[in-house]
């Protein structure tokens, strides 16, 4: 019943969607896996490779999408590409397991687009683009020239919530962890 399913959770940067994506991993170990993307950009704080991300060259990168290593993939800023391998999803599902997603907002459209039914996409919100940005600075991980982009891309991004099947706005935390709780819960009924 749960073969080649997934959970896609998408929204802008700071809306609390790895908040989220953390609590549902701690909350059903057994039953759903994080899907580690691959990624051309640096490791930021603690990341670690094969954990949080796989962080391979440019050129590692294109080499992949030559040979649709690629789930799905794109450029997300100039030279920062990031994508779902292939073997990654494999690895998942073979373990019998639904993949988790924690992805930027194309990204979970095409994933959605690939899956179809097998995958419930969700979009997560912010309160307010003032409260996002208050979140991304206070993470203290980005340049003001990030948190400039971010903040830009956020306004066109939260224009895309209408395409994913359901959305969360991250207002009050508990609430939203409930939400996404209960998301996961009615999709492993389908």
């Amino acid at each position: 019943m749960e073969k080649n399913k997934a959970i896609i959770f998408s929204g802008p940067s700071g809306s609390g969607k790895t908040t989220l994506v953390r609590f549902l991993l701690k909350t059903y170990p057994e039953r759903i896996t994080f899907s580690v993307s691959a990624t051309t950009r640096p490791p930021r704080g603690e990341e670690k490779n094969g954990v949080d991300y796989y962080f391979i060259s440019e050129d590692e990168f294109k080499s992949k999408i030559e040979t649709n290593d690629f789930l799905e993939w794109e450029e997300v800023y100039k030279g920062r590409f990031y994508g779902t391998l292939k073997t990654e999803a494999k690895r998942i599902w073979d373990s019998g397991k639904i993949i988790l997603f924690d992805i930027d907002v194309e990204g979970g459209l095409n994933l959605k687009k690939q899956l179809k039914l097998n995958a419930l996409s969700v979009f997560v919100m912010p309160p307010s683009i003032k409260i996002l940005e208050e979140r991304l600075r206070s993470r203290n991980t980005d340049s003001e020239e990030s948190v400039s982009r971010r903040i830009e891309k956020a306004e066109k991004e939260l224009k895309t919530a209408s395409l994913f099947d359901k959305f969360i706005i991250n207002e009050n935390l508990e609430k939203a962890l409930a939400e996404a709780d209960k998301l996961f819960s009615e999709f492993l009924l389908i």
